[in-house]
């Protein structure tokens, strides 16, 4: 598949077939997961991969709510149905470590100055995760991206022995699409901004300068 393909073929999955996935199909997203961009080569990021029906099973009732588990919300139905979930994380602690070693910190830096403006070990595990979500793509499969809720994430941890110093970034669930599964979400609700409105060549301009007022987006 060309790669213009994968990019626009992209969507988030939220019901899967029965079919199984191919562990090799997945063992080349996380290969493909651990090319990502990566401040300082830290590396501060672990995949923790989910792919017998027990495991799964596991993680949706260590991250479920409660106020979603009885009934089941009908957009989390369709999600338990996937054979394979994905969770990555991040570590702070080893970024700041990679930091502090020797070659990071020549010049006016010391290792206790505060030198992250926005944080980047979330910012490489996410780039990792699109990584993951276009070899679905490419492999023929469906896959959708979606936050683990904070007042779950010890949860997370405690059942599948994480690390306490890692933070799930979000969790992805991996399958071949339900026959019948179709587009839903916001991406049917709300209009793609097109690439002039989002694009701003030499200085920024447009009517988003300012401060937008709250509430949803209006269509063009």
């Amino acid at each position: 598949m060309e790669f213009t393909d994968v990019v626009r073929r992209r969507r988030m999955v939220r019901r899967y077939s029965p079919e199984p996935v191919d562990p090799a199909v997945v063992d080349r997203m996380l290969g493909n997961a651990v090319h990502a961009p990566s401040a300082g080569f830290s590396q501060g990021w672990g995949f923790l991969v989910l792919d017998s029906r027990a495991d799964v099973d596991r993680f949706w009732d260590a991250t479920t709510p409660d106020e979603l588990g009885s009934p089941l919300a009908g957009w989390l139905r369709g999600m338990r149905t996937a054979p394979v979930v994905v969770v990555p994380f991040s570590s702070e602690a080893l970024y700041r470590r990679r930091y502090a070693e020797p070659d990071k910190t020549t010049g006016a830096r010391t290792p206790d100055e505060d030198q992250w403006p926005v944080p980047y070990w979330h910012v490489d595990a996410g780039m990792a995760a699109l990584l993951i979500l276009q070899t679905a793509v490419d492999e023929g499969l469906g896959a959708c991206f979606f936050g683990v809720p904070a007042s779950r994430t010890d949860r997370l941890r405690t059942e599948f022995g994480v690390p306490g110093h890692y933070t799930p970034v979000g969790a992805i669930t991996v399958g071949h699409r339900a026959p019948d599964e179709r587009p839903s979400g916001s991406s049917v609700t709300r209009r793609r901004r097109p690439v002039e409105e989002v694009v701003h060549r030499g200085a920024w301009q447009g009517a988003d300068a300012s401060v937008p007022p709250t509430g949803p987006l209006t269509r063009a």
